[in-house]
């Protein structure tokens, strides 16, 4: 188990990431990519990536990059970087500016589990071509795996940050933190994360904790292992169906593209409207004057077209409009 201990500062200072991390969602891809688990949701997602990767004919140039992931176990820190809040390339900058003290202990702790290839030893040192062959595998891995799928990545993340939203303005970063449950239980200013490899404690002295929803996060959420990097934790949202590239894999169009041309109509148009900040089923019925089962049947439609996405939580499903929706209701 896992304890990170708050301070009332601790507290104040949590936060959720802004949006999906790019360079999280890669390096987490590549453990799912790897390990031996078989979620349904994510097969055509796996022998996708698998037949692009086969097709980059390129085995050498991601030889290292696997190895510093490997399926289970520990990972390298360096290669999630604070800096990638700000964007795939910040995050890329800032894996290739590591300090090779960082580059050195993270490799050795990595070493102690598995057998790396002989490139490690020169990332090991620092040197520069090394960091740049590796952030330029990370840039290629990403078009085959991670871009055509961005969009639900992102609709799933800015689903799970709706929900946290409301938590928060219900219950303060009290309620933000109880609403991590069943993963996590918040009591008494120790936030405790269940099923976690390791018996850890982290103590934040007042630092406060970076929270960061993930779509490739496996069931058990992720910290850093070095406790003077700035605190995170990233913990797995619903994947919302798991992933459907934009185009189908026969080169035609996804089923999503087929139920469009139910999205026509008044009411439909109101409910995309009403859920641009996040709706219950309940709250749709009432705002616009229509049945539970109206409001659901409406919801099931726009969520088939790919214009909504929604989370179940208890007896509450709350909706929100994924980056199609939004681009719809600005048009």
């Amino acid at each position: 188990m896992l304890k990170i201990y708050f301070s009332g500062e601790d507290v104040l200072r949590t936060r959720v990431a802004p949006a999906a991390d790019p360079v999280w969602e890669l390096i987490l891809s590549l453990h799912l990519l790897q390990g031996r688990s078989r979620d349904p949701m994510m097969t055509t997602w796996r022998r996708s990536v698998a037949r692009g990767l086969r097709q980059e004919n390129a085995s050498d140039q991601f030889r290292l990059l696997f190895a510093l992931n490997p399926p289970r176990g520990y990972f390298p820190d360096f290669l999630t970087p604070y800096a990638s809040l700000g964007g795939f390339e910040a995050g890329l900058d800032a894996v290739r500016s590591t300090p090779t003290p960082l580059l050195h202990h993270d490799l050795t702790v990595l070493a102690g589990e598995n057998a790396l290839p002989p490139s490690a030893s020169a990332l090991a040192r620092g040197e520069p071509d090394v960091l740049r062959q590796l952030t330029d595998s990370m840039e290629q891995y990403r078009t085959v795996a991670i871009n055509p799928y961005w969009g639900r990545i992102q609709a799933a993340v800015e689903a799970d940050r709706t929900r946290r939203a409301r938590a928060l303005l219900d219950g303060g970063v009290e309620g933000l933190l109880t609403s991590l449950r069943p993963a996590m239980r918040w009591d008494s200013g120790v936030l405790e994360v269940r099923d976690y490899p390791d018996s850890r404690e982290l103590h934040l002295d007042g630092r406060g904790l970076l929270l960061v929803p993930s779509f490739f996060c496996a069931r058990t959420p992720v910290a850093l292992l070095n406790p003077s990097l700035p605190p995170v934790l990233v913990y797995p949202v619903d994947r919302l169906g798991g992933l459907l590239p934009a185009f189908g894999e026969g080169g035609g169009p996804a089923p999503g593209r087929e139920a469009l041309a139910a999205l026509l109509g008044r009411t439909r148009a109101a409910v995309l409207e009403v859920s641009d900040d996040g709706c219950t089923t309940g709250e749709v019925a009432r705002r616009l004057n229509i049945s539970a089962a109206a409001a659901s049947q409406h919801t099931a439609v726009l969520r088939n077209a790919g214009l909504l996405v929604s989370q179940r939580d208890r007896n509450t499903v709350l909706h929100t409009l994924t980056p199609l929706g939004r681009a719809m209701l600005d048009a």
